[in-house]
């Protein structure tokens, strides 16, 4: 287990934060907070260590200790610690899936920390964390997902910004007549696929049907389905996609964008800082919201919500909600979210967003362009169980587009056993 040890308070008041925040959290812990992070990546490893840092600091006689687990692991971890010997606080994930948990008793009502001015400073989030009118953990962050692509390679063949499917196929037929692929993927751990699934299904059925279907409230045997399917086989037959994306990594897939093998990847935000970390500028790197496909449905978004949440056998609850409403401040969350950080956007209304290009851009769309809805991402809206399955099929699905037929009957079936 690593023990993050306190700093000084000069340490707190370095990193930026106001001292009435400090006088905000004064109140005096003491004992043990333990907490299990899944914060794995380098960068947001860093803005958990200085967040248990900060936090620290604030509170001298409370010994804060830290364990972080490699994110895939995680997952298949939580069920067990969150049954014996439960952490004080631990990350996961909003919607659907924090849904098991709650059910299972495993996770604290925390609808106490959402009263009063919280609640409309978090008021964008709320829903994600709310389940029979009660909520069950606070968030930390949340992205955008869209288009990243490489400007100077659509400059270089006279390409413009798509904003329907028509431009969009015209664009990639362009790339690969010059050989360059259209979208570099990978989805060795499925996960990706779902996103092309997200956004394909609700710009041609809409965010309302693609929300009943992640309920298990439609057929995916359905005309509508199919739709989606039949628009996601035009890039597959055309060879949009990069070869052999089920052997890659999401990360593994970065280098086709860098090397300019591929010109597009549609990702969420936290690509940005290893792209630029592989030498692309901003004068290469663009973004574009996902297009229209039917006309005159409202754009719906995936917006994940990351999330801490209180175990019901967490042994110091006290420290534990302090720590939770320190992450939703306003100067915490500005700071932790900004571009040197996580380089994603505050839940919270009285932050700052960072003078970043991508961060102004994703905040602008899902501020004022996203009138369909934002949606968690699949695998989150979709319970686990029928989330595995789904994406086994997408993946299937890009491999082998002839199975489809045996896929959807495939997916039927699972949602009537699952729901």
């Amino acid at each position: 287990m690593h023990s993050i040890l306190k700093t000084s308070l000069a340490a707190f008041v370095a990193a930026g934060l106001a001292t009435s925040a400090t006088q905000t959290y004064a109140q005096s812990l003491s004992g043990d907070l333990v907490i299990f992070s899944d914060m794995s990546n380098p960068a947001p490893r860093a803005v958990m260590e200085g967040m248990v840092e900060r936090f620290g600091a604030m509170h001298p006689d409370l010994n804060i200790e830290l364990t972080v687990i490699d994110r895939e692991a995680y997952k298949t971890q939580i069920r067990n610690f969150l049954t014996a010997n439960a952490p004080d606080v631990a990350n996961w994930y909003a919607a659907n899936r924090m849904l098991p948990y709650v059910e299972a008793g495993l996770f604290e009502d925390v609808s106490d920390i959402w009263e009063g001015q919280m609640s409309e400073e978090l008021a964008s989030t709320k829903g994600a964390l709310t389940i029979d009118g009660a909520q069950y953990g606070v968030p930390y962050t949340y992205y955008q997902w869209g288009v990243y692509y490489r400007k100077d390679i659509f400059d270089q063949y006279g390409l413009s910004e798509p904003t329907t499917w028509a431009e969009e196929l015209a664009n990639c037929q362009t790339l690969l007549d010059n050989g360059v692929k259209c979208y570099t993927i990978g989805t060795k751990f499925l996960w990706t696929a779902g996103g092309w699934f997200d956004y394909l299904n609700m710009r041609t059925n809409g965010y309302d049907f693609h929300a009943r279907l992640t309920n298990g409230e439609e057929s995916w045997t359905s005309d509508e389905v199919r739709a989606t399917f039949a628009n996601w086989q035009q890039l597959i037959d055309m060879g949009a996609f990069i070869d052999d994306h089920q052997t890659y990594s999401w990360q593994e897939a970065l280098p086709f964008m860098v090397n300019g093998e591929a010109a597009s990847y549609l990702m969420g935000n936290f690509a940005v800082a290893p792209l630029r970390e592989a030498g692309l500028t901003d004068d290469q790197l663009d973004f574009y919201q996902f297009v229209e496909i039917t006309p005159g449905i409202p754009k719906g978004e995936d917006a994940p919500t990351d999330t801490f949440h209180i175990p019901s056998g967490a042994t110091n609850k006290e420290a534990a909600r302090e720590f939770l409403k320190f992450v939703v401040s306003a100067e915490n969350q500005t700071l932790i979210n900004n571009g040197s950080n996580l380089g994603q956007l505050p839940v919270n209304a009285m932050s700052s967003v960072d003078d970043d290009k991508f961060l102004n851009e994703g905040f602008d769309m899902l501020s004022n362009k996203a009138p369909g809805g934002i949606a968690q991402f699949f695998d989150r809206d979709a319970p686990a169980e029928m989330a595995a399955v789904a994406m086994e099929g997408f993946q299937e699905f890009m491999v082998f587009p002839a199975n489809l037929e045996d896929i959807l009957e495939r997916l039927e079936a699972a949602r009537e056993d699952i729901y």
